[in-house]
């Protein structure tokens, strides 16, 4: 492979609760990206990456962990405080229980070709913070180093130059690590087909291709010349 050009791929959150018919979060349509993520898998990446939501029972995501009437799934928002300076804060949606550590929901389907991917990557550990791009926190000031997955070091590691993201939700978790992806520094894409949003909406799908394109990350289609250039790569 040119060793100017290192693509990764990223998988984000291909979990059960995310998924239909009985994830506790499900996305409509989530499953049904699994055989376009599977043939992206077969493709010379010299990274391929998937990740999972792992949070601990007492997640402050959780809105069963909140008083009411503070506490509608989907409906409540909270002021979390970064836990090394209140002053920074970030304003974070209220979920349903999901993805708790060592709980069938937390797992990765099993249509995911596993076999092909070389790390996971658990994300959403700590108590204190909502986690939704793959390499970690909101914060910045400072950075909350027990919420960090390490994975842009792995990334660099690998000599990755550009990161495709794919996976769930495209509103939340994918958007956010696409730009936190570009924030370190890598050329990003995110493939539309193989995502979904949480909501498909122009409020949601349509709010958020602006933001990823306002970011400078890419939106491409898998017939587009950028997966060319990965799929006319030397194999690894």
């Amino acid at each position: 492979m040119n060793n100017e050009y290192k693509p990764a791929l990223l998988i984000i959150d291909f979990q059960e609760d995310f998924c239909p018919p009985n994830g506790a979060l499900a996305v409509a349509e989530g499953r049904s990206i699994a055989p376009i993520i599977n043939d992206l898998l077969r493709l010379p990446f010299v990274q391929k990456i998937a990740t999972k939501d792992f949070h601990p029972p007492d997640h402050v995501s959780f809105a069963s962990n909140h008083p009411e009437p503070h506490n509608k799934p989907f409906i409540s928002f909270v002021t979390i405080p970064n836990p090394y300076n209140p002053d920074e804060t970030e304003i974070s949606r209220l979920w349903p229980v999901h993805c708790v550590q060592g709980t069938p929901g937390a797992e990765l389907i099993p249509e995911l070709d596993i076999s092909r991917v070389h790390m996971v990557v658990e994300k959403g550990q700590d108590a204190r913070v909502e986690v939704y791009s793959a390499f970690g926190a909101p914060f910045r000031n400072p950075v909350v180093k027990e919420a960090s997955t390490g994975l842009a070091q792995s990334l660099r590691n690998a000599g990755v130059t550009d990161v495709f993201v794919v996976g769930l939700a495209m509103d939340y978790c994918v958007r956010s690590t696409a730009i936190d992806a570009v924030a370190e520094g890598f050329k990003t894409y995110v493939i539309i087909e193989a995502t979904k949003a949480v909501d498909p909406s122009e409020e949601g799908w349509g709010k958020t291709v602006k933001e990823l394109e306002s970011a400078g990350v890419n939106l491409v289609g898998l017939a587009g010349e950028e997966l060319a250039k990965v799929r006319l790569a030397e194999d690894v």
